[in-house]
């Protein structure tokens, strides 16, 4: 399945499908934006990458059979 992006746009945040033209949908906020996407990535068994005000990427929660899964204790 394909890895959802949350990502920053003219003062929102969207949602999108990684190689999607369309956003799946805008926020205000990106905590917004991460608690709509989480479940999604859950359930397609994704990555969620989480992407900061300059666009680059802060974050990556993996939802999928991850090979070689994070050794970080955050959640």
């Amino acid at each position: 399945m394909a890895n959802q992006h949350i990502i920053p746009n003219n003062g929102q945040w969207q949602l999108k499908r990684e190689c999607s033209d369309k956003a799946t949908k805008t926020f205000t906020t990106q905590k917004q934006a991460i608690e709509y996407g989480r479940p999604i990535a859950m359930k397609q068994q994704s990555e969620l990458v989480i992407h900061g005000r300059s666009g680059q990427i802060r974050d990556k929660d993996s939802y999928g059979n991850d090979p070689c899964p994070p050794k970080d204790k955050k959640f």
